[in-house]
């Protein structure tokens, strides 16, 4: 019996597993990273000559964002391995004049991203920021 009722044990965890973007553990860049910018990031940030000199529309956000200096604060946008020493986090997180950097929480004039949404982007980043 106690075998069928590790099995059900099993099924039940399976059933209330959040399904979707990084469900397995490894978040993908396009797959994941590039659809939350597309639609928070992207319509002020396009050609770079914005505010924060980014280009983040899906062609070029991750050579816009990956291990290139923050013209705002002395971190990096993203640093590979840590979302605590990466700009758009604290960006992201509110936490941005604690870290050097100047302007507003973004997105800008939006509701902040979903805590889910931002721990997605903090997974991706964790992981090393994989441009995959």
């Amino acid at each position: 019996m106690k075998p069928v009722a590790s099995l059900i044990g099993l099924a039940g965890l399976l059933l209330l597993a959040p399904l979707g973007a990084g469900a397995a553990g490894k978040v993908s860049f396009t797959k994941d990273i590039v659809p939350v910018l597309r639609a928070n990031c992207a319509t002020c940030h396009l050609t770079g000559q914005e505010a924060g000199n980014l280009k983040l529309h899906p062609g070029a956000a991750y050579a816009s964002l990956v291990k290139v200096a923050s013209v705002e604060s002395p971190l990096k946008r993203i640093e590979p391995g840590a979302p605590e020493r990466s700009y758009l986090m604290h960006k992201l997180d509110g936490t941005h004049l604690d870290a050097g950097g100047m302007g507003d929480q973004m997105p800008f004039g939006a509701d902040p991203l979903d805590e889910g949404t931002r721990n997605l982007i903090r997974r991706w980043i964790s992981a090393g920021a994989p441009n995959n």
